[in-house]
């Protein structure tokens, strides 16, 4: 039984400082994005769900 809890454990993503800075970014990036499209202001939350959905997060998890 240890042996699997040493296995789930090798295959954790360490998550650093800039991991959970950047994880944090998105995460704000997309409130404010789907908080502004209900406002009514499609422009700018496009371009905040896009950098949240497709840059912020894919980068907190890459990097």
């Amino acid at each position: 039984m240890p042996e699997n809890s040493r296995s789930s454990k090798s295959r954790a993503i360490p998550l650093g400082p800039r991991n959970l800075a950047l994880l944090a970014a998105g995460a704000i990036s997309l409130v404010a994005g789907y908080l502004l499209l209900s406002s009514g202001s499609t422009s700018a939350a496009a371009v905040l769900l896009v950098l949240g959905y497709c840059v912020l997060l894919p980068l907190g998890i890459a990097l």
